[in-house]
């Protein structure tokens, strides 16, 4: 996985709480936490052809976002510079706060280890494991109880097949085997390509619903990117990715899609 460059200084990383005899009563914590994701200005070419250009992004802790656009706009380009499977250009990334050229490379995969959570359109399921060792692989390596795996995958409807290897499974069971992996250890970000585009309604909307409630008992956060109306109208709000950047869309704008 390679090394996050991102080429941008940052604020010190203390800021000045008031004294909680100074706050009024208007005033919440909350305000003063950090961002789960913010994303500064944030540029990517792949040669002559511009990507992302200055993209600014905040996600609040246990808000949950779905991002939309036309094929090739950025979007699984954008999850994989958060994901640090590409580097941006230019720009700022931090998560949790944490800005995340700061870390070396041992700091920044500890970083994704335990706060990110990631679900790709290509599974990646490990071929040679079961698939509770395939959820469980999150949790052994953050030292955490193992039996949350099981849990995991009883809530996506697979309870009974733990000891399935994914070479047995349906395209659609792949993807909930990959959803119970990425939140097996209740990740602070979740990361979401395509999370139910090979599911069917009923599931799809019963996953979206196991998404969501994760977030709010966690108080994460979650980033999708989908081509579905149905999938983006679950969230909290939705944003269109265009070449100017992202932009909210009304719920107007979306059932027209």
């Amino acid at each position: 996985m390679p090394p996050w460059h991102v080429l941008a200084t940052f604020p010190p990383r203390h800021c000045y709480l008031p004294s909680p005899l100074l706050m009024t009563s208007s005033m919440n914590l909350n305000e003063y936490a950090p961002a789960a994701l913010e994303c500064r200005q944030l540029s990517k070419r792949y040669g002559e052809r511009s990507v992302l250009r200055a993209l600014d992004f905040r996600l609040e802790a246990g808000e949950y976002v779905a991002i939309m656009g036309e094929s090739g706009v950025g979007k699984s380009t954008l999850l994989n510079l958060i994901a640090g499977l590409d580097a941006p250009d230019s720009g700022a990334l931090l998560i949790d706060g944490e800005p995340v050229d700061a870390l070396d490379d041992a700091e920044a995969t500890r970083l994704r280890r335990a706060k990110l959570g990631f679900v790709f359109q290509a599974f990646h399921l490990l071929p040679h494991l079961d698939l509770l060792q395939n959820v469980a692989l999150p949790l052994k390596l953050n030292g955490m109880p193992e039996q949350r795996a099981r849990d995991m995958l009883a809530a996506v409807g697979l309870a009974g097949r733990e000891r399935d290897f994914p070479r047995q499974l349906s395209g659609g069971e792949m993807q909930r085997v990959a959803i119970a992996r990425a939140l097996a250890h209740r990740p602070r970000l979740l990361l979401a390509d395509e999370p139910t585009g090979n599911l069917d309604p009923d599931t799809a909307a019963d996953i979206l619903q196991l998404l969501k409630a994760e977030i709010r008992d966690s108080q994460a956060a979650a980033v999708i990117v989908t081509h579905s109306p149905a999938a983006a109208a679950s969230a909290d709000r939705v944003l269109l990715l265009t070449r100017d950047g992202l932009n909210a869309l009304s719920p107007t704008a979306l059932a027209t899609r």
